[in-house]
């Protein structure tokens, strides 16, 4: 008899496949002595549409609502049937004894598994292999240690229960305000709170009254020191009045020093990554978006093997981990981090408080380098930047803490004081992993200016006094970064200060999980209800006005945090999913109740004089991600055509990404800076620059590469990679 086993993916299908030694391909699984392995595609399986329940649901009608179904049936997608029904005939071979669940250790992950199961109708016994890394060791430790998956049931209700009310509120809340107002309005128990946190902070900007202030410096002796109120101990005058007294009164006085503090101190290495600070970071360094940071942190998972499970919210790690650390910095010790290594091999680490917590820990650990070999030639640029940031904060967790001196030096002119700082680092620490930035000798807040010898009781002249006027800055527009930290710590946004809310924020992670924050982010994009304008998001008239019009309760913070309580209650066997479900379906009526009785409109400020070729209809004008887009207005219709995009080519003036328009004969690049060029005459410029070098020629050159290691590798085609201007 055999066991099957059902991964998520090809790819982890074949590194288990691999491990268990089972070496037949077949389509659509993997045949060996003891193991078949088969996999999903992601989801094979989903919640039936409303039109598969009747036929009448085909046409959005107010009058249809609620879509309520006693029992939300699975459905096969049709995309992946032809898997499923590989797996559901592996399923039921008669030479199958029973199942290994290996999909994601995670709640979705139980999900996908389990409604194939589910839809197969499968009864032979089921065990689980839940690990954080698919090395060639995680694996065989994993299979060592299977679980019983009945352990899981309650995770597999949580996930259950997530993906019902999603569907209850969301088609019914949806189709409500689409049929009400004409338009494609979508809305969700995440996305709509989402979409309020940018509309709340647009509205603080808005508000905003900048106020003009007054600080004042005074330079001595390569020395800046910083005025300091006596009574507020701000370095701030609202007043300038006030201010030109203060000045008055010091002109031509020397700086007397009355006290030189120095302190030692030392800094602790930022936590480890969890996704979450990793998206941020990536889009703070890269401008990589959260949807492109997980994308290639699931390559450097799947297909490089050398991170850990990427979708973790945890920033620690578990005390069984503590073990296999120095084998982790022995596989990263490679390239820029040979030498970085160095010292914290064959080190006997302990189970440090500082990165090491087991109650801290859920599903998974924090994202660290697994033990696996690592070959930095075979990673992208972006895979690359990626793993720099894990390796870097993994080996600088490691290290001791920085150790630095303190200065703090107090002074006075005539009754009025001044004070400045620096900091002389004595033991580099954890610093030593990242790279030395530029000394900062004026920056007095960052404390890095270089301070000489002064002593207390010294008198120094000639002093220079600089008096600058600012004004108050209004907070920041969100980009990625700021709006996945808003949405991890959304307390800031709640309109009621609930102290009991606010804890339950705090201990479900805020808005949506780490695994779906960066799909929410897109699909705000993708429905035009906000728009990107560089760096900075936008809200757009259509997401304005959806605001205006959606249930108060959908945009509240607080109402995802009580979801979220709720289905770790039941992934932890404290609540009853039926309960759950019970809520949820009264709520759902509750809110297509406020949407009928809503008295609001909606129109379209983005109308267009072109007619839509299939219904005749105006067209809207939207910004989409990455593009410039034409859609019809009328949801039935649902033309669309693209008007420009913006492309990966550099305008050779300013080097910056140019625009492709496609209308016309021929498309063209068109840059911000004014340069227009056809598509022939780029493809012709490219050729002429030694830049026609393609995707297949890049791969084949990096194989070769590979597999000549120890050769140097000095052909034509390097030599043209190497010339690459990017």
């Amino acid at each position: 008899m055999k066991i099957l086993v059902i991964a998520e993916k090809p790819s982890v299908g074949r590194d288990i496949a691999k491990v268990l030694k089972s070496n037949q391909k077949q389509n659509g699984y993997i045949e060996g002595p003891q193991y078949i392995v088969t996999w999903g595609l992601g989801h094979l399986i989903t919640l039936q549409d409303p039109e598969d329940y009747h036929k009448k649901y085909q046409s959005w009608k107010m009058e249809d609502l609620p879509i309520m179904p006693e029992k939300l049936e699975l459905t096969v997608i049709k995309q992946t049937s032809k898997q499923y029904q590989t797996v559901k005939t592996l399923l039921h071979r008669k030479d199958v004894s029973s199942i290994i669940i290996a999909t994601d250790a995670g709640r979705e992950g139980e999900l996908v598994a389990r409604w194939i199961l589910k839809k197969a109708h499968n009864q032979k016994p089921c065990k689980r292999l839940w690990i954080s890394s698919v090395t060639d060791k995680a694996i065989k430790e994993g299979f060592a240690h299977l679980k019983n998956a009945k352990e899981y049931d309650n995770l597999y209700y949580a996930a259950v229960s997530r993906a019902e009310a999603d569907w209850l509120v969301g088609i019914n809340a949806t189709r409500a305000l689409t049929c009400k107002y004409n338009a494609q309005l979508s809305c969700g128990r995440v996305q709509t709170p989402t979409l309020a946190m940018i509309a709340k902070r647009e509205e603080d900007i808005k508000r905003f009254k900048p106020k003009p202030y007054y600080s004042l410096s005074c330079k001595v002796n390569n020395m800046t020191f910083q005025w300091r109120d006596k009574k507020s101990n701000s370095n701030r005058l609202f007043d300038k009045e006030k201010m030109d007294e203060v000045v008055a009164g010091l002109s031509g006085q020397p700086l007397a020093v009355t006290h030189v503090d120095k302190k030692k101190k030392t800094k602790t290495a930022p936590l480890l990554y969890d996704l979450t600070e990793l998206q941020r970071d990536a889009n703070k360094a890269f401008g990589f978006s959260a949807k492109e940071t997980l994308s290639i942190m699931q390559r450097l998972y799947e297909s490089h093997k050398v991170l850990t499970y990427p979708r973790t919210d945890s920033r620690y790690l578990t005390a069984d981990i503590v073990p296999t650390l120095n084998e982790r910095i022995q596989a990263c010790s490679t390239g820029p981090y040979r030498q970085l290594a160095q010292p914290l091999r064959n080190q006997q680490f302990k189970a440090k408080p500082s990165f090491v917590n087991d109650s801290k820990v859920s599903d998974h650990h924090a994202i660290i380098p697994t033990e696996q070999y690592v070959d930095l030639n075979s990673m992208s640029a972006e895979e690359r930047k990626i793993y720099d940031l894990v390796v870097r904060r993994f080996l600088a967790v490691l290290c001791p803490p920085c150790v630095y001196e303190e200065t703090t030096v107090t002074a006075t002119i005539g009754k009025e004081t001044f004070v400045t700082k620096g900091n002389v680092i004595l033991e580099e620490g954890f610093k030593a992993v990242y790279h030395k930035d530029e000394d900062v000798d004026e920056d007095f807040e960052s404390g890095q200016q270089k301070l000489p010898v002064v002593k207390a009781g010294e008198r120094l002249i000639p002093v220079h006094l600089l008096v600058k006027e600012d004004k108050t800055k209004p907070p920041a527009r969100f980009n990625e970064a700021a709006l996945l930290s808003a949405m991890e710590n959304p307390v800031a946004f709640m309109e009621e200060k609930n102290q009991k809310a606010a804890a339950a924020l705090g201990e479900t992670g805020g808005l949506g999980t780490v695994a779906t924050r960066a799909d929410i982010i897109e699909k705000l994009l993708g429905s035009f209800l906000m728009e990107k304008r560089g760096n900075d998001i936008y809200l757009t008239s259509k997401g304005r006005q959806l605001l205006e019009l959606v249930p108060q309760d959908l945009k509240r913070p607080e109402m995802t945090a009580d979801w979220e309580m709720k289905l770790s209650a039941i992934a932890k066997g404290r609540l009853k999913s039926q309960l759950f479900m019970t809520d949820i379906r009264q709520y759902t009526g509750d809110l297509l109740n406020q949407i009928k009785a809503e008295q609001g409109t909606f129109r379209h400020d983005n109308m267009t004089n072109k007619k839509c070729p299939q219904c005749g209809k105006r067209l809207l004008a939207v910004n989409g991600k990455n593009a410039k887009l034409l859609v019809c207005q009328d949801r039935e219709c649902g033309y669309r055509e693209t008007v420009s995009r913006l492309s990966n080519a550099r305008c050779p003036v300013c080097h910056k990404k140019m625009e492709m328009i496609e209308k016309g004969e021929e498309p063209t690049f068109v840059c911000g800076c004014g340069f227009k060029e056809r598509l022939s005459k780029f493809q012709e410029r490219r050729k002429q620059e030694g830049k026609g070098v393609s995707k297949r020629d890049v791969a084949s050159y990096l194989k070769q590469q590979q597999q000549e290691a120890e050769k140097p590798v000095n052909n034509a085609l390097a030599e043209a990679l190497k010339s690459l201007k990017l």
